[in-house]
């Protein structure tokens, strides 16, 4: 049996996160939660909301259904002025 749904979720934001070096604070503001709140998502403790897909989808610049077909085609799919060398080579600092 494969993933989950939400556990395939957990993992694409943490890819995300990592792919661009967004924290979990940076995520949290984009999404008007806490840190608290994130960390809770990210460790099953709380479900993400299709709020939060559709918030994230477009602060990574993703579609929503490309986030939640997993963290292989969401990675994929991120524009590459949003990974983590392209900010700095463009002067962008998050």
């Amino acid at each position: 049996m494969g993933l989950s749904l939400e556990e395939s979720l957990r993992l694409t934001v943490a890819a995300l996160m990592q792919a661009t070096g967004d924290s979990q604070r940076s995520v949290a503001a984009v999404l008007g939660l806490t840190q608290t709140q994130v960390s809770r998502r990210q460790s099953g403790a709380t479900s993400w909301t299709l709020r939060d897909v559709d918030v994230l989808a477009g602060h990574y610049d993703v579609a929503a259904l490309d986030l939640l077909a997993g963290p292989t085609r969401t990675c994929e799919m991120l524009p590459a002025a949003r990974r983590r060398g392209a900010n700095a080579e463009n002067g962008v600092i998050r």
